[in-house]
């Protein structure tokens, strides 16, 4: 969960449409697609969603039982390239099946969001060296890299205090982390660290660092408000040397990677709202339309009807927002403005759609005996994943104050 990132660097104009380097998978044929989704989707439901009890009272995922069944339906390598031994999904195949994992037990969507994102943000950054060394066994779940980007003592961007100091061809990183989502699994840490400080935007670049290494250490933080078994750690860096190859790209790209990789995860952040948003949509029709009240249904008076009329519209407009961001993104285009206003809408909306499925459910829905409860606080974290509802706004006005048109 990184928190915070400050928007562009400079005043420079952007250009109307900036294309990425390196497009990704084209996705499956429809009907092939067709019968995974169908396959997963029922997976999702028949082998994942009877855990949300066990998982809520224990507020730890048991991945003993989880991990086997992610990957036999193939879920650690979703946006993975076939060439690794992955599924191969275009965004817009995936983003449907990220949704469908946010309507059950919200630890199980952390998990796979923040796999999933930094796998597929590493497929546009990385070596081919590094993505042979990891991509085939991030597929199975054997790997898993973490974004160790957000910080307890600095801001997030060219405030950084994360120091990586050149010493012959190893890095000495020196530094700490928080908020480090899939802390307690991951095997790699994509460290974000200034590796030249006088340098600014400039001096900022990735490396990524195995857990094992000696000098770091992981500690948990306190338990979450929802999405109860997703880690958010506390990774500390004490003078952990690592080889100069493990720089992700060149030195001194970090800073254009973070927001690159940010982009499309603010993206698939919109995608679990609209999942969570349909969930408790699809819960209050039937509630609604089950509870009588002096004789009537709830369905059946005005106010309720006035509730579900809004959910449906806010579910209606995001649906719409993440198609058209999702296939510019397909083509190969950078989105920045519309992953910033797709994260914003969605945090927004799915808000105020758990907040009217709490209204048509009432009292008894701020008790466990309904999914609402969980969901209403497992929305919440949306706030603050990628970026509070601030800087996704200064992102996208920035971004359009230099230039960028989302029509070209």
């Amino acid at each position: 969960m990184n928190v915070t990132t400050s928007p562009a660097r400079s005043g420079a104009k952007e250009s109307a449409v900036k294309m990425r380097s390196r497009p990704q998978p084209s996705g499956l044929p429809d009907k092939e697609y067709q019968e995974f989704k169908r396959e997963i989707f029922e997976a999702i439901w028949r082998d994942l969603d009877p855990l949300e009890q066990q998982i809520e009272d224990n507020e730890h995922v048991p991945h003993e039982i989880v991990d086997p069944l992610l990957r036999k339906m193939g879920a650690f390598g979703l946006v993975i390239p076939k060439r690794f031994g992955g599924v191969g999904l275009s965004v817009t195949q995936y983003l449907p099946i990220l949704a469908e994992f946010s309507k059950i037990q919200g630890g199980i969507r952390v998990l796979m969001h923040v796999h999933n994102s930094v796998a597929h943000g590493l497929l546009e950054v990385a070596s081919e060296e590094q993505l042979q060394a990891l991509m085939p066994d991030v597929v199975q779940g054997k790997k898993s890299i973490a974004f160790g980007l957000t910080e307890p003592d600095y801001g997030t961007g060219l405030d950084i205090g994360t120091r990586a100091t050149r010493d012959g061809d190893h890095y000495v990183i020196n530094g700490r982390k928080w908020l480090i989502t899939n802390s307690d699994i991951a095997t790699h840490f994509m460290v974000v660290a200034k590796t030249d400080p006088d340098a600014g935007a400039a001096g900022i670049s990735s490396i990524l660092v195995e857990r094992k290494t000696p000098g770091l250490t992981v500690t948990p933080l306190p338990e979450t408000m929802g999405c109860k078994g997703g880690e958010h750690g506390q990774v500390d860096l004490v003078n952990v040397r690592v080889p100069v190859t493990n720089v992700i790209g060149r030195e001194g790209e970090g800073l254009s990677q973070m927001e690159e990789l940010l982009e499309i995860s603010r993206l698939f952040i919109a995608a679990t709202s609209l999942g969570t948003a349909e969930r408790a949509f699809e819960l209050s029709l039937d509630f609604a339309k089950k509870r009588k009240t002096f004789g009537k249904p709830l369905a059946a008076r005005q106010a309720i009807q006035r509730y579900l009329a809004e959910m449906g519209t806010d579910i209606y407009a995001l649906r719409g927002m993440i198609a058209d961001a999702t296939a510019k993104w397909d083509t190969g285009r950078r989105i920045p403005a519309e992953a910033s206003m797709c994260k914003l809408f969605g945090l927004e909306a799915v808000g105020r759609v758990t907040d009217r499925a709490l209204l048509v459910h009432g009292g008894i829905g701020y008790t466990r005996k309904y999914p609402i409860e969980r969901l209403y606080r497992d929305a919440r974290l949306n706030w603050l994943e990628e970026g509070p509802p601030t800087i996704q706004m200064a992102v996208a006005a920035h971004t359009f104050l230099n230039g960028y048109s989302w029509d070209a």
